[in-house]
């Protein structure tokens, strides 16, 4: 089986196992991955973030969104636009929107220096221990991420989400490291 058809069963084999869970469980999962991402050294020790507005099948972001504000760091959010994702700031009373894919997404300007971006989290389908990630699809994460140069990141997932194989293509970018 090539990489583009292993990885769109991957896709449809975790968006069934995302379906076998309630929305409470999914909640519960979720504080139990956003409290182990909290005790991660990258977590802790950056200043500026970028996290992303959860779908309800990924991890909930809502507690960690809270929880960086309530630290004092500054947060940036993923919007779409055309192909490719810019930041925005997300702070407690900043404007949303409904944006592409029915994601939340802040209003204002779009970060222009992206090099300010200390810790990268990012959501995803799947993902291995060694940091390979399978995204939706789109590559939105894949031409982002080589942008965000100093930046360490980290995928969040569900524990049912880690898998020991993801074929990789040229475009495919590694993640540092995955917490679930």
């Amino acid at each position: 089986m090539n990489a583009t058809l292993y990885k769109a069963s991957l896709r449809r084999q975790m968006r069934s196992l995302k379906a076998q869970h309630s929305s409470d469980e999914l909640a519960a999962l979720s504080r139990q991955v956003a409290q182990q991402l909290m005790a991660h050294e990258s977590w802790q020790q950056s200043r500026v973030v970028l996290l992303y507005s959860s779908l309800p099948d990924e991890v909930q972001t809502d507690l960690l969104l809270q929880a960086a504000l309530d630290a004092g760091k500054r947060v940036f959010l993923p919007v779409v636009v055309g192909d490719d994702l810019e930041l925005k700031p997300y702070g407690s009373h900043t404007l949303m929107h409904k944006g592409a894919f029915n994601i939340s997404e802040p209003e204002g300007a779009a970060l222009t220096d992206l090099s300010v971006i200390e810790l990268a989290i990012v959501p995803g389908m799947a993902f291995t221990p060694a940091g390979t990630r399978l995204g939706r699809g789109r590559g939105y994460y894949d031409r982002l991420l080589p942008q965000l140069r100093r930046a360490r990141t980290i995928g969040l997932c569900f524990p049912f989400q880690l898998v020991d194989f993801i074929p990789t293509e040229p475009h495919d970018i590694r993640l540092d490291s995955v917490v679930c």
